[in-house]
């Protein structure tokens, strides 16, 4: 009889008789329903094979709950855990839909893109950036609100150079935002530009300054994952030498 304990192991991927297999299977569910989902946004009328497979992924995400909230050590914990609500929005707005096709349950099938996130409980890189983020969030926060107010400095102060000049795209605090961003991310779609010489100057001067702030949190990942490559390969070798 397959107990609690096993099957949580199985489905997490850490037995060592099913666990390999029982993830190369979620995996590929996972796929077949992206690809599903993909298709289905077609301007033709939806197969009926098309249907059939997101039964099929319905009722599969539907039972791996239903085993991880049975297999689960606290059934409470993991419902209300993130990743046990990304398990039930993986089958859950699938389920409205079939059961109620009105438009505003049609619109809720959007959530459905959370399916994606599920492969961050399959990949153990993925786990380790988790982790990553998890060792840095108290510098990352004060890496990104440092960030945000860069932007807003920015934002108003193009705001005083442009708005008189170009009220159309800058006329607010609210479309310069829209300029900070492409600008301190260096993606510059041009679609706005600058034509005051006081606008250009300050332009430079806040580039300087933020993109310094904006990379912060690309160097704090990258440590981050370092040390994290750095525990797994001493837990491995510790593994080996036991």
């Amino acid at each position: 009889m397959m107990t609690r304990q096993r099957t949580h192991a199985i489905l997490d991927g850490t037995d060592e008789k099913y666990g390999r297999g029982a993830l190369a299977i979620q995996q590929g569910v996972l796929i077949l329903a992206l690809v599903l989902f993909s298709l289905s946004t077609l301007p033709d009328e939806t197969p009926l094979w098309i249907r059939a497979g997101d039964i099929f992924v319905l009722v599969f995400f539907a039972v791996e709950y239903a085993l991880r909230l049975w297999a689960a050590p606290s059934r409470r914990g993991y419902a209300f855990s993130f990743w046990g609500i990304v398990d039930l929005m993986a089958f859950l707005p699938m389920l409205l839909f079939y059961t109620f096709d009105t438009r505003a349950v049609r619109a809720f099938r959007l959530v459905q893109v959370l399916r994606v996130l599920k492969f961050a409980r399959y990949n153990r890189a993925i786990g380790r950036m988790r982790g990553a983020f998890t060792d840095i969030r108290d510098e990352l926060t004060v890496a990104l609100v440092a960030a945000a107010i860069i932007l807003y400095l920015a934002a108003v102060g193009i705001w005083v150079f442009e708005s008189e000049s170009q009220p159309e795209a800058f006329g607010t605090v609210f479309h310069c935002l829209w300029w900070a961003v492409a600008t301190l991310t260096t993606v510059g779609y041009g679609d706005v530009y600058l034509v005051t010489p006081g606008g250009r100057v300050f332009t430079g001067l806040i580039l300087v300054v933020g993109l310094a702030v904006v990379a912060i949190p690309t160097g704090l990942v990258s440590a981050a994952l370092m040390r994290e490559d750095d525990r797994d390969r001493r837990e491995n070798e510790g593994d080996r030498g036991g």
